[in-house]
């Protein structure tokens, strides 16, 4: 007996020893490990890594940016059974401990020494997964264990369970960029939480344990295996009934991939939206959940991508089928849907599908679509020139549906679809369309299809404006005292620089019309005339005056070419320079994010531009600030014209310009308007914009007259060897771009003018974008008087007969007196040429 006592004493002695160690190593490390542990009161204001939304000018959703799909979500919004599905299967006990589950633990220890396991499951409630997930590494370590058990603990004091499950439920990873349980709603199901049906609550449930091996999409079958277990354990814990668990067993795995859906297709602006973010906020602009508002208008986008695609097709179709994209070597056991794996690297362009051929006959042929179809082209579903005779097997094309021949009915889903050959366009467009008043961006297309280029032409590509760029010449001369009326010779000329090189410019038709008011030489492009200004009013002189449009004066030529718009500019800088023709002569500047929210619909950025102003009594100083315009006043040198309300000169010769009060003030109420800096005198826009109309009532631009609107005017523009294609104008409140050309700088091929190439995308899109639009009048400004003109650019005696113009008021001491338009002292160029004339 004394000896039993001896050992249970010296085994009690050895207990309680071992347990005394076993606290102090525990104290130890705890000492250790506990000043290194975070602050748990971080997780009340965490910040989780969210996506950058875009939206339209409406509110739809544009793009997406982010790596990350996430879109938190408060915990009351989470459906009862949704967050019963993850209790069951992760931590059935998470209401009722405190963060470290002992009955899991000691499940785990039995399991390691019982086992030769490492690594065993339980042990991890919802509490430890979340410490885990934010301040803790995946490391497998008894030090990594228990720090994460003390943090849980500490969350369980500082946190309730609601903050602690919420966590949860939105940090967690569901595979396929999914974190949370909203965005794997959406990806998985394509469904918010509150329409999911508890199959699919509980296939959510069962990712995050294995989110990219066994997610619904990557293993059906071993998901499903954890949907049902997940089912079960919910029915054993009375959360279900065992009748509803057998009824969700039964539904087959449906999960597929659901993108959110963009409802407004604008990917070149999206683009330069991500862009401009990114400059502005860095790299943190593409995961705090920033909420970006643009300019775009919808319907006009829309407009703007139908345009451009359609007047490409019609241009490709005018020069013909240039044969199959490009070739794959297929074996003759390659089917469809083996054929259909070499289109992986091909996406869909505009409305544009990759096939692959698997037969060509004399009237048809067989082709694979992307997806593994098959389908049959036939002799009506083709092009003219071209024959499928002259297809090959592993020949890759471009097929397209056919459209109905009614497109305002409805299309019959029970009609089969019927596809036709096509091609991708050989040519690319910009189009961009602004408002005019303060240079909002309303629809912007940089090219065919930005899933084939991502270059965006309509903000990166400088080309050649060609004859869209002559307004901008003929506005310099009109501030040296020319007008639409005066005189200039339309005649051979030649120039000799300094060097002893020769120029010849010529006109596009090759022919000559002698003497002729500047008014007609816009209306028919005629090139010498517009040299001929030129250098009458010096280069250095315009290439200044041209510049205020917000043009780099380094990228205007300093030489007669520029007459010719040999400038290398954008589109969407001319269409900022049109706009000060339209506005009241203001240089305004394109923008296209109005609005800027955080992820709690905070308002961090709203944009205040700078808008033109017809008839106001201010400019705008360098920041914008309204200020009284002084009598003739003058920017960099340049003119800006009388004061409106001065009075108008009184003369035999001339009429007011405006019949109810020639010598009164229009009163504009400036209050709150932020202006935007002068570029021109309002009376030269005046001028312009008038001759612009005449530009498509009765010259190059008159197939736009279809528009039927009087305030539609324009310019076309086309360069040598007819590389560029260009039409610039306006209508109703916009001032809208287009450009066709090739990246490859080749030429669009024969008589591809501006008038042809490029004017028809521009009335497809102004057809939609006037529609409901109020016409705007192009009423004189103050400072003019209305004038008649004979023949010889000379004053008519009375104001009767002969044609009517409007001119500036001090430029009518220089018609009646018949003053020389040469360049002054003050303008000569030192790169001066001499010219010729031929006769």
């Amino acid at each position: 007996m004394p000896r039993i006592r001896r050992l249970l004493r010296w085994a009690l002695f050895a207990s309680a020893g071992l347990l005394v160690l076993g606290l102090i190593a525990a104290g130890a490390l705890y000492a250790v490990i506990a000043p290194k542990l975070p602050d748990v009161e971080t997780l009340r204001d965490v910040q989780l890594q969210e996506p950058m939304y875009v939206y339209a000018k409406d509110g739809r959703l544009m793009a997406l940016f982010g790596e990350t799909r996430r879109y938190p979500v408060d915990i009351e919004k989470v459906p009862d059974l949704q967050k019963k599905a993850f209790i069951a299967i992760e931590d059935s006990r998470f209401y009722e401990h405190h963060g470290v589950d002992l009955t899991g633990v000691l499940r785990a220890v039995w399991l390691l020494a019982t086992t030769h396991d490492k690594r065993v499951p339980g042990g991890s409630t919802i509490t430890q997964q979340v410490a885990r997930q934010f301040f803790l590494s995946n490391e497998y370590s008894y030090t990594r264990k228990l720090a994460e058990m003390l943090l849980a603990m500490r969350m369980e004091r500082e946190l309730s369970k609601d903050e602690i499950f919420e966590l949860y439920l939105n940090v967690s990873f569901f595979g396929n960029r999914a974190y949370g349980v909203a965005a794997a709603a959406e990806y998985y199901y394509g469904k918010p939480l509150d329409k999911l049906s508890l199959d699919e609550m509980a296939s959510l449930a069962g990712i995050p344990k294995f989110p990219s091996a066994a997610n619904p999409i990557s293993n059906t079958a071993r998901a499903k295996v954890r949907r049902d277990y997940i089912l079960d354990r919910m029915a054993e814990l009375k959360f279900i009934s065992p009748s509803q668990a057998a009824e969700a067993k039964a539904v087959p795995m449906h999960a597929t991939p659901h993108e959110r859906p963009v409802e407004v297709y604008a990917p070149y602006v999206a683009e330069m939206v991500r862009q401009e973010m990114l400059t502005r906020y860095g790299p943190e602009a593409l995961t705090k959940g920033y909420h970006v508002y643009t300019t775009i208008d919808p319907t006009l986008q829309a407009a703007a991508d139908a345009a451009v695609r359609e007047g490409l097709h019609t241009y490709d179709r005018r020069h013909g089928w240039r044969g199959a994209e490009r070739h794959f070597d297929l074996t003759d056991a390659e089917d469809a849907k083996a054929a259909a794996r070499h289109l992986a690297a091909f996406p869909a362009q505009g409305d544009l599908l990759p096939a692959v051929v698997l037969a060509a006959r004399a009237g048809s042929a067989d082709v694979a679509l992307a997806d593994g179809r098959t389908i049959t082209l036939d002799a009506a579903h083709t092009w003219e020139n071209a024959s499928y005779a002259t297809l090959k097997r592993g020949d890759m094309v471009r097929v397209s549906r056919v459209k109905p021949a009614d497109a305002t009915k409805p299309a019959d889903p029970a009609a089969p679809v019927a596809y036709r050959l096509d091609q991708l366009p050989r040519a690319q467009a910009a189009l961009v369309s602004i408002d005019a008043m303060n240079g909002a961006l309303r629809a912007l297309t940089g090219g065919y299809s930005f899933a084939g280029n991502k270059f965006n032409r309509a903000v990166q590509a400088k080309r050649q404006p060609g004859s869209s760029f002559k307004p901008f010449v003929y506005s310099a001369a009109f501030e040296r005292g020319f007008n639409p009326a005066s005189i200039v010779l339309d005649a051979p000329v030649v120039f000799k620089d300094r060097v002893g090189h020769l120029w010849r410019p010529q006109n596009d038709t090759g022919n000559f019309a002698g003497p002729m008011r500047l008014r007609e030489a816009m209306v028919q492009s005629r090139n010498l005339v517009s040299v001929r200004l030129l250098d009458a009013i010096g280069v250095d002189y315009a290439r200044k005056y041209i510049s205020h449009y917000g043009f780099d004066e380094a990228s205007l030529p300093p030489n007669l070419s520029m007459s010719l718009g040999t400038a290398s500019l954008t589109p969407l800088s001319v269409a900022r320079g049109y706009a000060a023709f339209y506005n009241g002569g203001y240089r305004i500047t394109p923008w296209f994010i109005d609005t800027v929210k955080d992820r709690n619909g905070a308002v961090i950025f709203k944009e205040k531009p700078l808008t033109g102003c017809h008839g106001c009594t201010v400019i705008a100083n360098a920041g914008g600030t309204p200020t009284v315009q002084a009598p003739n006043a003058v920017v960099d040198g340049f003119n800006l014209g009388p004061t409106p309300g001065a009075p108008a000169p009184t003369d035999a010769n001339a009429k007011p310009a405006s019949t109810a009060d020639a010598s009164k003030s229009k009163k504009v109420d400036t209050t709150g308007m932020a202006l935007a800096p002068r570029a021109i005198d309002e009376r030269i826009g005046y001028q312009i914009v008038s001759i612009l109309r005449d530009v498509v009532l009765r010259g190059t631009g008159t197939p736009a007259r279809v528009l039927n609107r009087e305030d539609v005017g324009g310019k076309t523009g086309s360069t040598n060897d007819h590389r560029d294609a260009w039409f610039s104008g306006f209508g109703g409140p916009y001032i809208t771009t287009v450009w066709v050309g090739r990246d490859d700088f080749k030429s669009l091929g024969y008589r591809e003018y501006g008038g042809r190439a490029a004017l028809p995308i521009w009335i497809d899109y102004m057809r939609v974008a006037l529609k409901d639009q109020p016409i705007q009048p192009n009423d004189p400004p103050e400072g003019m008087v209305k004038v008649a003109v004979g023949p010889g650019g000379r004053l008519l005696p009375g104001a009767t007969g002969g044609i009517t113009e409007w001119v500036k008021a001090e430029d009518l001491e220089r018609m009646q007196n018949d003053i020389d338009y040469g360049p002054t002292p003050d303008h000569q160029d030192t790169n001066s040429e001499e010219s010729f004339d031929i006769f």
